[in-house]
């Protein structure tokens, strides 16, 4: 372990004279890599380097027992040791982690998609609820949060909104949320007092960049069509609405939301890129699970990971059995709990997996 840290630590200081040589300074693109490259492995080196400085004083003081001490300054130097030892073992526990390999989209804005499953026009309304839940996370997060189409019911719900997320790390904490979500509760529309089991589907994809993933214009089908509103009538005489169909992949993407033409392209494109790079990476991802499979990950998009239970106001994540009776704040967007124990979960497993290896 101690020989990769001291391999982080060399290409860190590679890194710093490089940011330095006026060759890469005037090459944005080189700028732009080795920057990212030395922030990925900041943390990692100032915590080598704050364990490195802990080992030299644990040392200094150990040889101080083989001094003559008088008995004051001996349980001074011993209380300094026990101190130290503790601090050293969290460090080499924050280093085990740090050293694990990072997901590379951890760091990107998030395109979610939710849409309403199971359960007509129940499910729709949760479908608002997730998508208000999430806003609200983001907005404490101080992300900023971008509809990019949504396709609203009469009733106050979504049959499909698509939305993206904007800030530092939003892929990071959101990536847990690729999956189905349950709802279990009394609709007001039931006179009888049943409880109602609906269904709707997240997914959660980290926004592609250009320079990862090329659409060419010879492998996209545009059309233009005018936008509609509920029932599908005409709300707009303009053809503002777009349609994108990657040939390749035959992934379609349809914006409306904005009554220029041009912005609804650009608002396809990226969600377009965004699906075809998460198509190849979830091939990717299944052919690397055919050989080890990982307790977490980003999860199949069918697989029940989560039940919102409204009659005992109780959340239940399937995946790691966590149950809190906090249903009412976590729909207001106080997911840090849940996201936290996920988060956990994951590099607990990727601990043990790096470990077997």
């Amino acid at each position: 372990m101690f020989d990769r840290l001291q391999a982080v630590e060399d290409r860190y200081e590679r890194l710093n004279e490089l940011l330095s040589d006026p060759e890469i300074v005037n090459d944005p693109k080189k700028l732009r890599e080795f920057s990212k490259e030395q922030s990925d492995i900041q943390e990692t080196v100032d915590v080598y380097r704050e364990y490195k400085d802990a080992k030299e004083q644990f040392q200094d003081a150990k040889a101080m027992l083989e001094d003559k001490l008088d008995a004051e300054m001996r349980e001074m130097v011993k209380e300094e040791i026990s101190e130290l030892e503790d601090q050293i073992e969290g460090l080499e526990a924050r280093l085990k982690l740090l050293l694990i390999p990072k997901d590379p989209n951890d760091d990107k804005n998030v395109i979610m998609e939710i849409r309403g499953a199971a359960g007509g026009d129940e499910a729709a309304l949760f479908a608002g609820d997730l998508y208000r839940m999430y806003s609200r996370f983001a907005e404490s997060q101080g992300w900023k949060v971008e509809v990019m189409e949504a396709n609203s019911t009469g009733v106050g719900g979504f049959k499909e909104i698509i939305f993206m997320i904007n800030g530092a790390g939003a892929y990071s904490k959101m990536k847990f949320e690729n999956g189905a979500h349950r709802v279990q509760r009394v609709p007001e529309t039931e006179s009888g007092g049943r409880i109602h089991t609906s269904t709707a589907t997240v997914a959660c994809l980290p926004e592609a960049e250009e320079v990862e993933i090329e659409l060419h214009d010879k492998d996209i089908r545009f059309d233009a069509f005018a936008s509609s509103g509920a029932g599908g009538q005409s709300v707009n005489t303009t053809m503002s609405a777009v349609r994108l169909t990657h040939i390749p992949t035959g992934i379609v993407v349809s914006i409306q939301d904005e009554k220029s033409q041009h912005k609804n392209k650009d608002k396809a494109m990226k969600v377009l890129r965004a699906r075809v790079y998460d198509k190849f990476q979830q091939e990717a991802q299944a052919e690397y699970d055919s050989v080890r499979k990982s307790a977490v990950g980003t999860g199949d998009r069918s697989e029940r990971i989560r039940t919102y239970n409204f009659p005992q106001n109780r959340v239940t994540d399937h995946r790691i059995g966590l149950t809190i009776q906090k249903l009412d704040q976590i729909l207001q967007g106080k997911l840090d709990e849940i996201i936290e124990a996920l988060i956990m979960e994951d590099q607990s497993n990727r601990l043990e997996e790096a470990s077997n290896e």
